[in-house]
């Protein structure tokens, strides 16, 4: 555009460019923020010593659970609708999520749940006999709290490749079960009141390929008292 004087006239195209600039400016703020994010460990990474490793710690926090957390993000960036909804809810109803990325919320989204989990079910100086109502349950249901254990680690030593080993409430009864992968009873129904982690992730540095070691180990490291309030849950859960 040219004034009457022949000049090309820039101030227009300043304004447009102002406008352009504000509006990507206001997209990159909505960008950056995120649904879901990495929840801090409760205890110290070396707080599990000697237990679990500190390397292990770090790794498998900072860097696998990140990732689940980002991928998960990154699903919610397709459908921002799915960030009005808790992990939890995600994979309970997975049959409601977009097909593009429902594989994508099993997923990360499991795999989300089932760590912020695990860092809550441990804690440091943990482990002994159970207390309270899962000690109760345990007796009833499994005889004694060894004969529990043992029945736990071979059923989730023989899980083959990556997943879980669970204990859930069944019918008024626990219940052992394994996933595969990032898979959560939550999205079968169940809501898990406690879980162990035999991706080779979980203890590899350490145990290398010797999971029923660290299956055995991890015991010392089991929050009873977090683990009588996901009871508490279960028995209600629907």
């Amino acid at each position: 555009m040219r004034g009457r004087d022949g000049i090309e006239d820039k101030e227009p195209v300043r304004t447009r460019l102002a406008d352009i600039t504000l509006a990507d400016i206001t997209n990159e703020r909505q960008e950056i923020i995120v649904a879901y994010e990495l929840p801090p460990l409760p205890y110290d990474y070396a707080g599990l010593e000697p237990h679990i490793d500190e390397a292990t710690m770090k790794l498998h926090h900072d860097k696998h659970h990140q990732t689940y957390v980002t991928n998960l993000n990154g699903a919610v960036e397709k459908h921002p609708e799915l960030g009005n909804q808790s992990p939890e809810e995600l994979i309970k109803n997975l049959a409601s999520i977009p097909e593009d990325v429902r594989k994508v919320v099993q997923n990360n989204g499991g795999g989300h749940v089932n760590h912020t989990m695990f860092w809550q079910i441990m804690k440091p100086k943990g482990g002994g006999e159970p207390s309270g109502d899962i000690a109760s349950q345990i007796k009833a249901d499994f005889g004694d709290f060894e004969s529990f254990k043992k029945l736990f680690n071979e059923t989730t030593a023989k899980q083959f490749g990556s997943g879980w080993g669970w204990l859930i409430f069944e019918g008024g009864k626990l219940k052992i079960v394994t996933t595969a992968n990032q898979d959560n009873p939550i999205s079968q129904g169940h809501y898990p009141i406690l879980g162990n982690d035999v991706w080779e992730h979980a203890y590899y540095l350490k145990y290398q390929n010797k999971r029923p070691d660290y299956l055995a180990a991890w015991w010392n490291t089991v929050n009873w008292d977090e683990i009588n309030k996901r009871f508490a849950t279960a028995k209600s859960y629907k």
